[in-house]
């Protein structure tokens, strides 16, 4: 098929700043996009060839989003499956496939599913609804501490806390959900695994995530991961094993844990580019929304390794400010050697809302995240 300057057309559910940074490689090979997002202000409809305006979950928008295009891809989980399901079956190339889709969405499905392919994972117990919590504790089948996640539509650090006293239990949401056996470790680390559907699969290096202590969200990414190569290895390895276990098309991100014991366990995964990824665009020979576009496309994939060491820094909205959003110090930041800041075009800034990312580039991955501290300490996004 002739995806270049052609008549293909390429439809993605989301219109968000993972869709953005997707157009700019379509934008590249001249690839005709159709984005359907729910909200009129989305990143990507300026950048989109045609924009539909419609609710993600709702089965008959999707299903008639779909039967437009010929290949259909995401750059967010919650969407209406049973819609993917079906334009499968009318013929639609649908990427990552509804199976892998309907396993992801939920938290409790995913973790039973790293399970029943030996795939190493914390401890869980799933839960119908939060108030069986207290019940699991006082008759002794759950000790504290440990992590409270809901099975569904939790991101960016919403829908996930650790409980260390029964108090905390007390202002969560009754849902479904999981208590996680809290992992004392050493590193939050992520692989992004890359697979057409010919089957040719290459892997991202190994990166290092930081996170924020209190909103749980991603402050730092490092690339490469400053651990040894044996532990590189064997985390690469976990990645793969995930990927073969999803037969999945597209990106495959995989978060995991490494454990005092250098023991790695599968966090949660995310079949889509991801904010683990955004350095590849600066640092990598290819980033990891050519690799993406590539990949669902199934052309060759691109070349994985790093050109320079590389940290991401995410800028979310300050505590404080909600409105029209400003970025205080921006061309203090510019100023600094390697740094490049992406702005998603989210017009209004809250509290920890995501809102852009800078990337540092140095061939000292010391240096860089020094500059990466520097960048956090000077911009800051407010609103007037």
């Amino acid at each position: 098929m002739n995806y270049f300057s052609s008549n293909f057309k390429l439809g993605i559910l989301g219109g968000g700043q993972l869709g953005k940074m997707l157009l700019n490689c379509t934008r590249k090979f001249d690839i005709h996009t159709c984005i359907l997002d729910a909200s009129n202000e989305a990143p990507c409809k300026i950048a989109s060839n045609e924009f539909y305006l419609g609710d993600l979950m709702d089965y008959n928008t999707v299903h008639n989003f779909g039967k437009q295009v010929d290949v259909l891809t995401i750059e967010i989980e919650n969407v209406n499956v049973d819609a993917l399901e079906t334009l499968e079956k009318e013929g639609t190339k649908v990427y990552p496939s509804s199976k892998t889709l309907r396993t992801i969405q939920n938290k409790a499905t995913q973790k039973l599913f790293y399970v029943d392919n030996n795939l190493p994972t914390a401890p869980f117990t799933r839960f119908a609804y939060t108030s069986e919590i207290d019940d699991a504790i006082d008759n002794g089948g759950l000790t504290l501490p440990f992590v409270w996640k809901c099975a569904q539509f939790g991101y960016d650090g919403t829908g996930v806390k650790i409980v260390r006293t029964l108090s905390d239990l007390k202002d969560l949401p009754n849902v479904e959900c999981i208590a996680e056996t809290l992992v004392p470790f050493k590193n939050e680390l992520a692989v992004i695994v890359a697979r057409n559907s010919s089957g040719e699969t290459k892997t991202f290096p190994v990166v290092e995530m930081e996170f924020h202590p209190e909103a749980n969200q991603v402050e730092y990414v490092i690339c490469p991961a400053r651990i040894d190569d044996e532990v590189a290895k064997k985390v690469t390895e976990v990645a793969l094993n995930v990927s073969k276990a999803f037969n999945h098309v597209g990106l495959l991100a995989v978060e995991m844990f490494q454990t005092e014991n250098d023991d790695i366990l599968i966090n949660e995964v995310a079949p889509r580019p991801h904010n683990s990824g955004h350095q590849t665009i600066e640092a990598s020979y290819t980033s990891q929304f050519e690799q993406h576009l590539r990949a669902v496309l199934d052309l060759p994939l691109g070349r994985t390794d790093s050109k320079v060491g590389g940290v991401m820094v995410n800028l979310v909205g300050a505590e404080g400010y909600t409105g029209n959003v400003v970025y205080e110090n921006i061309d203090a930041i510019m100023k600094m050697e390697g740094v490049t800041p992406h702005i998603y075009g989210k017009k209004q800034t809250r509290p920890f809302r995501k809102m852009g990312h800078v990337t540092i580039v140095n061939e000292d991955l010391s240096k860089a995240r020094k500059v990466a501290e520097e960048v956090k300490k000077t911009i800051k996004v407010i609103s007037k």
